[in-house]
């Protein structure tokens, strides 16, 4: 299979649950809400439609959970990589941790049983062995998402667990990822950190970043070298567009995107992608799919980010008020915000192929064929 069994099965059925009966005060746009509280007559609409009508938003998107927290315990890092948003964004606060006790509480109060453990470089954070025990205790599964240069020395912190990957980030082969990290020799210590966890018995997969200059064929002769290590799968996704990060021409228009994607389909067929198929096909242009932010909240050291791992709109104290007060409606492809317009990041729009939003039954068939395979 894909990923371990009770991964997959915990995941369907938490999805399924949450479809069937989700939480009714996580679905009010805010919009309509404000609307609404200045409409002394509810029994009518407060505007009219446009001539033609306007379209409905598909069900699925009224029924809004979270699928993966994002947990970010710092955002210190040791590298400077060219396309990150975080140490720039947050550079006044760099030197700030979450503490334990409030990392293990955002994720109770978030309840989403994936949890992606971001940063920075969360393999910097003191207690992360502590961190990562305490979330399995919960029965939720982990992605450790590390640049892979510190997973030896630390190592002996963690118990393997089909619960739990090391998610090493790998954005080519040795001098274009050390280009891309600004720094000589990382590649080399994030393979050695790969060969580790393995050798220990942990499940390791990759995270590649592909940007406008990124050449395929490349990413194809890296996924190639990764097969030695018995590496277990592999992610990919467009470069993040940060409002933090000036440099636009790293970035990707949508139609960039497809055309990169395009070739990627060709070229890595034989690898073990760990995107859903649906969300490739968006990647390639074959098929349209909204904006669920709201599947992957993220959470860090100023509290829950709205509205999403890219954009910083606000911070939120609690879960609730990140659910309920962010306009959700407002953001996306075609809902009237520029810096969603050519947003293609995996964190915004895989929750909507999960729960499969724009989707038919053969669709459903396909992902779990590619499941189970």
């Amino acid at each position: 299979m894909r990923f371990p069994l009770s991964m997959t099965v915990g995941m369907a059925g938490y999805i399924l649950r949450n479809k069937v009966r989700p939480r009714p005060e996580w679905q009010v746009d805010v919009r309509t809400a404000e609307a609404d509280a200045a409409n002394p007559f509810r029994i009518l609409p407060d505007r009219l439609p446009a001539e033609g009508g306007e379209r409905e938003p598909h069900p699925l998107m009224k029924k809004r959970f979270p699928v993966v927290l994002m947990l970010e315990p710092l955002h210190a890092c040791n590298l400077t990589c060219t396309g990150c948003g975080r140490i720039r964004e947050y550079e006044s606060t760099i030197t700030e941790r979450v503490p334990l006790e409030e990392c293990l509480a955002a994720v109770d109060e978030c309840g989403a049983p994936m949890v992606s453990i971001c940063g920075g470089e969360p393999m910097m954070y003191p207690q992360i062995g502590e961190l990562t025990a305490g979330i399995l205790a919960r029965n939720k599964h982990i992605y450790l998402c590390t640049n892979g240069m510190f997973i030896r020395k630390r190592l002996h912190e963690f118990q393997p667990d089909r619960r739990f990957f090391f998610n090493v980030h790998l954005d080519g082969m040795e001098r274009t990822h050390d280009l891309a990290v600004e720094r000589k020799g990382v590649f080399r210590e994030a393979i050695e950190g790969i060969q580790a966890a393995k050798a220990a018995g942990f499940l390791v997969c990759t995270n590649t970043t592909v940007y406008k200059e990124t050449d395929m064929r490349e990413i194809a002769e890296l996924f190639e070298y990764l097969e030695q290590f018995g590496v277990d799968g592999h992610q990919l996704s467009p470069a993040y567009g940060y409002s933090a990060v000036n440099d636009r021409e790293i970035f990707m228009t949508r139609e960039e995107v497809h055309e990169k994607f395009r070739e990627a389909a060709k070229l890595l067929k034989r690898f073990k992608l760990n995107q859903t198929p649906v969300y490739l096909e968006f990647l390639r242009g074959e098929r349209d799919l909204p904006c669920t932010a709201w599947g992957n909240p993220t959470y860090n050291v100023k509290g829950w980010k709205g509205p999403c791992y890219l954009i910083t709109d606000a911070h939120y104290k609690t879960f609730e008020e990140l659910m309920t007060k962010t306009p959700w409606e407002r953001y996306g492809a075609g809902n009237g915000d520029p810096r969603c317009e050519h947003c293609m990041v995996h964190c915004g729009y895989e929750p909507s192929a999960a729960l499969g939003v724009n989707t038919t039954l053969a669709d459903s068939f396909k992902m779990l064929s590619w499941a189970i395979r």
